[in-house]
């Protein structure tokens, strides 16, 4: 009964965001990898069950996939926002959010950016877009299509700040002249698990004990490390409380 509420059509259907560089990327034959295949695999392994990666190129198109249950799994950042219709396990990793401004803007810190006048780029429906929606009350929003194409959007508008997680930033800085980022960040973000709010108790218990024990076993810093990816911290145990 448990295997039926994870793969109710046979298959477990695994929503995979491409647009994070910490959770998935794309080799040049198209195969798809990363810490969230990982883990959408050894969850298949466990059930028994065949894996299908459900691909989306930005986070609001994966959790519209759990939501519609159109995907059994899916790979989020928490957010009270996304809660409706999907439930979260603990996270499995914490990474940052940081701003990315031209080498000359005047703009030296994180609190600077909440100016009136000042525009910032964020991908549509990512966890920052979400989160910068209630936190900047002066600073206006400028939407990207998706996270990737934040810088591209920042320059073709001559937008001020960028705003992202850390190492896609770090990445864009790195192929384009004339960027900083600033020190720091400006949010913690928690990466979870989520399964739709219908699949019931047990499931949602099964899939929070197998995300704590893949924590506690080294598999998700394994993979980290196998991926070559950097900045993104394993999470504590059972933090923060899943809802």
């Amino acid at each position: 009964m448990l295997h039926q509420a994870f793969t109710p059509s046979g298959k477990l259907r695994a929503s995979i965001n491409l647009g994070n560089p910490i959770l998935a990327n794309r080799k040049a034959d198209g195969t798809v990898f990363g810490v969230s295949v990982d883990l959408a695999q050894e969850l298949a392994t466990r059930l028994g069950a065949p894996l299908e990666l459900v691909v989306q190129d930005t986070a609001g198109k994966s959790v519209d996939a759990v939501k519609n249950e159109q995907a059994d799994i899916g790979f989020f950042a928490i957010d009270p926002l996304r809660s409706d219709g999907i439930r979260f396990t603990p996270p499995y990793v914490v990474i940052e959010g940081s701003y990315l401004v031209p080498q000359g803007s005047p703009i030296q810190s994180n609190a600077e950016v909440d100016r009136p006048g000042v525009r910032v780029a964020v991908g549509q429906a990512s966890a920052y877009d979400l989160y910068l929606s209630r936190a900047l009350k002066a600073a206006s929003i400028v939407r990207a299509p998706s996270s990737p194409k934040v810088v591209d959007t920042f320059f073709a508008q001559g937008l001020d700040v960028a705003a992202g997680v850390r190492q896609q930033l770090q990445m864009d800085a790195a192929r384009l002249p004339g960027l900083r980022l600033l020190p720091g960040r400006f949010m913690a973000i928690h990466q979870a698990m989520g399964l739709p709010q219908s699949r019931g108790e047990s499931a949602w218990s099964y899939l929070k004990d197998f995300v704590e024990e893949l924590k506690a076993s080294g598999f998700v810093a394994t993979s980290l490390a196998r991926h070559g990816i950097q900045g993104a911290q394993l999470a504590p145990p059972g933090y923060p409380p899943a809802n």
